[in-house]
């Protein structure tokens, strides 16, 4: 049987390899029992080596955290104006749509440039205000308390009009993609309304790049298979690619 640090190095050099490690694996991998597994991630985790996670451990911290979009927008700008890009592609003339909040839709919105006329009801105000110049989109923005941090509205008076409209596609942005979990965001009242935002929309189109996948946020959206489309970028994994694609969900790589 290999010494604890032999197990700690195999551990290590498995989770840079495959970017996450199971529990169960590795207790066949190493013949020792369960028990010993949870505390040599634990040993790993308090040298800050990797992140555990339910039955397992990944290299990168899988919970997100709310930061304020200026900052946000920053991150994979390339990425996002780039998948934003390809979602505008989507809209139609005479459409009716839906956009969330977040940087990956607000690059959307400033790339749609409709030929027809659009009607675009939206959380966002950036949203709002980056397609309010267009003389053909007419905007609906939805009321309620504003969020500085995402620039986006949540509460009743926004559930009350999403509650008496129906619009082709939602395109919505997410924090974390899980394939066990569903989407989540930071935030649970705007889950919440997100929830709202499907439940008023024929198809759902997600875009995210490839860091939002495998990781979690505060408030869960809903599952992974009410989603018809993701637009993200080459950076996610072909596996995660099959298992989307298996159970129905059409994804498109910028």
């Amino acid at each position: 049987m290999i010494n604890i640090a032999e197990r700690h190095q195999y551990i290590l050099n498995k989770i840079q390899t495959d970017g996450s490690v199971d529990v169960q694996v590795l207790c066949k991998e190493l013949d020792v029992s369960s028990v010993t597994i949870r505390k040599d991630l634990k040993l790993l985790e308090d040298k800050n080596l990797l992140f555990r996670t339910h039955g397992g451990a990944t290299l990168n911290n899988p919970y997100t955290v709310d930061k304020p979009v200026n900052e946000k927008e920053q991150l994979q700008s390339t990425e996002k104006m780039k998948i934003g890009a390809l979602a505008a592609d989507l809209v139609e003339d005479n459409d009716s749509i839906i956009i969330a909040s977040g940087t990956t839709v607000l690059a959307l919105a400033r790339c749609i440039k409709p030929k027809g006329n659009l009607t675009v009801i939206t959380s966002a105000l950036n949203v709002a205000l980056e397609l309010v110049h267009h003389t053909n989109i007419e905007v609906i923005q939805l009321g309620g308390l504003l969020r500085k941090s995402s620039s986006s509205v949540t509460g009743p008076y926004s559930d009350n009009i999403l509650g008496n409209v129906f619009c082709s596609k939602l395109f919505l942005g997410v924090d974390g993609i899980d394939l066990e979990f569903g989407l989540t965001t930071t935030n649970a009242f705007e889950a919440h309304l997100n929830r709202q935002m499907i439940d008023s929309s024929q198809k759902i189109i997600v875009l995210a790049d490839s860091t939002k996948f495998g990781k979690r946020g505060f408030g869960k959206i809903c599952g992974i298979d009410e989603v018809d489309h993701i637009i993200t970028d080459s950076g996610i994994s072909p596996q995660t690619v099959k298992n989307l694609e298996s159970i129905g969900i059409t994804v498109s790589i910028i």
